[in-house]
C-alpha cells in the first residue's frame, strides 16, 4: 500500500524517518510518497486533508480531530524545547500591545504559547521561520517567535531573549510542551493505521541505535548548519516522546488543548484524539 507522508525538513524530522524512507528497516509492505515542508504549510495541508499522514502542530491538531488521528511515534515534545520570544533590542520588558511581532503561523503550537504568555499581543505577522531572525535585523517586525535551529543562533546575530515561551508553560504547568506530532487520516483502515505507527517507532528507534547513519541525508534537507548545530537540534526535540508519547506525553497534550479552549482559541476537544 502507498501513502502519502508529509514531514518538516529539519534534522529532527529527517532524522527521525530517514530509516522509514530510506528503506533501512521492515516497512512492513508500506511505501511512502514523502513532501517536506515547513511546519505552517504542512498544517494548511492538513486542514485540506491532502495527506494520508503528516507532521503538524498540535495547536492546528485541534482544527482537524474530525479528519486525522494522532499517533504515539514521531512527536516532537518535552522539556526546554519551547519557542522563543526575541527582539533586537537588548532587555526590553514593557511590550506595547502595538508591536509588530513576527510568526511562523497562526495555527503553529508556538503562537498559541505566544497568546497563552502574552494575550494582548495580536499584532502578529505570518513569517516563514526561518525568516524571522533577518525581518529583525532589518526592523520590518519588532518581536519574533523562533523555533527550530534559530534557537541556536539568534544570539550570534546579535538579537536577544524577550521570553523563553516554552519556560513559560513548564511553569505554568509543569509538563512537557507538545509542538507537533504525526497524525493519520481517520479513513484509513485500522490495521493500516497500526502499521504506520509500529514502523514510525521501528525508524525512531533505529535513528536512536545509528544516530550518525542519517547524517547525509540530514544534510540534503537542512538549512546551512553545521554537524554541531544539527546534532544540538536533535538532542533537543527528539526523545522518548518521540519513540512513544505514553501516559505522560498523552496528557501534555490534552492540557494544551483544554488551556487553548480556556482561551477561546479552540472548541472543547472530546476524548478520541490517539490511535
Amino acid at each position: 500500500m502507498r501513502l502519502s507522508i508529509g514531514i518538516s525538513p529539519c534534522p529532527n524530522d529527517t532524522f527521525i524517518f530517514d530509516a522509514l524512507i530510506n528503506g533501512k528497516i521492515d516497512t512492513e509492505g508500506l511505501e511512502f510518497e514523502v513532501y517536506y515542508d515547513d511546519v505552517e504549510t504542512l498544517n494548511n495541508k492538513a486542514f485540506a486533508a491532502e495527506l494520508d499522514i503528516t507532521k503538524l502542530s498540535y495547536f492546528a491538531f485541534a482544527h482537524v480531530l474530525n479528519k486525522y488521528v494522532l499517533l504515539s511515534a514521531g512527536s516532537a515534545l518535552g522539556f526546554g524545547v519551547g519557542p522563543l520570544l526575541i527582539s533586537k533590542q537588548e532587555n526590553l520588558k514593557v511590550l506595547d500591545a502595538n508591536l509588530k511581532i513576527g510568526i511562523p503561523g497562526k495555527f503553529t503550537t508556538a503562537n498559541f504559547l505566544l497568546s497563552l504568555a502574552y494575550p494582548t499581543l495580536t499584532n502578529k505577522v505570518e513569517t516563514v521561520f526561518s525568516n524571522i531572525e533577518q525581518k529583525l535585523l532589518a526592523n520590518e517586525i519588532d518581536l519574533g517567535v523562533i523555533i527550530h535551529e534559530n534557537r541556536f543562533t539568534y544570539q550570534d546575530k546579535g538579537l536577544h531573549l524577550v521570553q523563553d515561551l516554552g519556560a513559560f508553560w513548564e511553569q505554568k504547568t509543569a509538563l512537557p510542551i507538545p509542538l507537533g506530532g504525526i497524525a493519520i487520516k481517520r479513513t484509513v483502515p485500522n490495521e493500516v493505521k497500526e502499521k504506520v505507527q509500529r514502523v514510525i517507532e521501528k525508524s525512531v528507534a533505529y535513528a536512536f541505535e545509528n544516530p550518525k547513519a542519517s547524517l547525509a541525508f540530514i544534510r540534503q534537507h537542512a538549512q546551512e548548519m553545521s554537524e554541531e548545530v544539527i546534532y544540538q537540534h536533535i538532542n533537543l526535540y527528539v526523545n522518548q516522546y518521540s519513540l512513544n508519547l505514553g501516559e505522560h506525553g498523552k496528557n501534555a497534550i490534552e492540557v494544551l488543548f483544554k488551556q487553548a479552549f480556556k482561551l477561546g482559541l479552540i472548541e472543547e476537544v472530546g476524548e478520541d484524539l490517539f490511535l
